[in-house]
């Protein structure tokens, strides 16, 4: 029985070739995409337990991909990336990925690195829980003691991508690059989700840089 099914995407076929034959052979099934529209229409018509994304890809890059990607499901990824900055893994992360990996990189570290975010990322469905907030991603709302808040598309995608980093402070210019709103957006997320918004628990500032959100899953 297959562990789990991976959407490998990256333009360069020797290397989609390499990680289907190690995740094939570690138990996977397999699918590959060698663009980024591919990779959106495959991963929508199949919806894959994993996603293992290059950064730099025609048509629709990495970035956008893993952007579109967490606007519509929490499907874990793992990025390719060829560029070592770290402006460009925080940007990754910033967006919604789980891990990256550096090119060029082992097979074999990356079914470990693949087999490692399967086993920590929740069920598929669960929602995310931080003590009194739950965000439920299929559902695209929050609840906050059980009460459903009125979040904005805008306000929610603002909170999963704070959520899903928690502990790492995001610029703002970052947050903007993954095309959420100004800091009025913050604010009214706080307004909503806190419950003193002038001593919030969740989305806290970092001086100097941007935003943090605090909390452990339970």
């Amino acid at each position: 029985m297959p562990q789990g099914r991976v959407l490998v995407v990256d333009d360069e076929k020797k290397i989609v070739e390499s990680c289907r034959l190690y995740l094939e052979h570690a138990g996977f099934e397999v699918a590959c995409a060698y663009n980024g529209a591919q990779a959106l229409e495959e991963a929508r018509a199949a919806p894959p337990d994993l996603v293992v994304l290059d950064l730099m890809l025609p048509r629709v890059d990495g970035l956008e991909v893993c952007r579109r990607l967490r606007a519509e499901s929490d499907v874990p990824i793992l990025m390719l990336t060829a560029r070592a900055t770290e402006e460009d893994k925080l940007l990754g992360l910033g967006l919604g990925a789980d891990d990256y990996l550096t090119k060029p990189f082992s097979p074999r570290e990356l079914v470990a690195r693949v087999r490692a975010i399967l086993r920590r990322a929740p069920p598929a469905g669960v929602p995310l829980r931080f003590g009194r907030l739950d965000i439920d991603v299929e559902r695209h709302e929050a609840r906050v003691d059980g009460r459903p808040v009125a979040l904005t598309p805008r306000e929610f995608d603002l909170l999963l991508v704070l959520a899903r980093a928690p502990g790492r402070a995001l610029s703002r210019a970052r947050l903007l690059e993954a095309a959420f709103g100004p800091d009025s957006d913050v604010m009214n997320l706080r307004r909503k989700i806190e419950g003193d918004p002038a001593v919030p628990r969740f989305v806290v500032t970092v001086p100097g840089v941007g935003y943090r959100f605090e909390g452990d899953a339970s």
